[in-house]
């Protein structure tokens, strides 16, 4: 499936993170109650909001928490996020 985003809209991968207790104990994703906020860069739309922003695809990005629309491709999650919920870019 080939998706690409629309306006002022990006396609990000949520980035999988493991947590790490201070014993050492590998916490699973289940465990986490959080929202993952941080995520890959897979398309970006054609808007000129997100062309202002400098982003590229390959990039990694804090969003908001609750911002964008999640979906599902093949067994990974993914969000389509406004250009207004992007909050940082990780270098």
């Amino acid at each position: 499936m080939n998706i690409k985003p629309v306006g002022d809209r990006l396609l990000v991968k949520a980035v999988k993170e493991e947590e790490t207790t201070k014993s050492g104990i590998v916490l699973p994703e289940s465990v986490s109650k959080e929202k993952r906020t941080e995520g890959e860069i897979i398309a970006i739309g054609s808007g000129e909001k997100v062309s202002q922003l400098g982003l590229k695809v390959g990039q990694k990005v804090l969003y908001s928490k609750y911002g964008g629309d999640e979906i599902k491709i093949g067994e990974e999650e993914h969000k389509i996020i406004g250009h207004e919920d992007v909050l940082a870019i990780i270098e």
